[in-house]
């Protein structure tokens, strides 16, 4: 029990890891389209309010609430595995 108590510890920190890793990452590329956009189209108003507004809309969008399926997958895998294992 202790065995699989520290392994759901440590891998909810991969995890973690993995998510923070997956945002930043994802944020940048969203930042670098929004500053090519407003470059090719000299957009309208000041360019730095383009991207901030850019970003704040990203905020509530798909792909950040996809990063949400580096916790469920593999978490649904384990348990999936763990059952089929055990009782299987």
């Amino acid at each position: 029990m202790v065995a699989m108590v520290r392994l759901a510890i440590i891998g909810f920190v991969v995890m973690t890891v993995l998510y923070v890793l997956l945002s930043i990452y994802a944020r940048s590329l969203r930042r670098e389209e929004l500053e090519k956009e407003w470059d090719a189209a000299q957009g309208p108003g000041e360019r730095d309010a383009y991207i901030e507004a850019g970003m704040t809309a990203y905020q509530g969008g798909l792909r950040r609430k996809l990063l949400w399926l580096v916790y469920i997958i593999p978490t649904l895998v384990f348990l999936v595995l763990l059952y089929v294992l055990n009782f299987g």
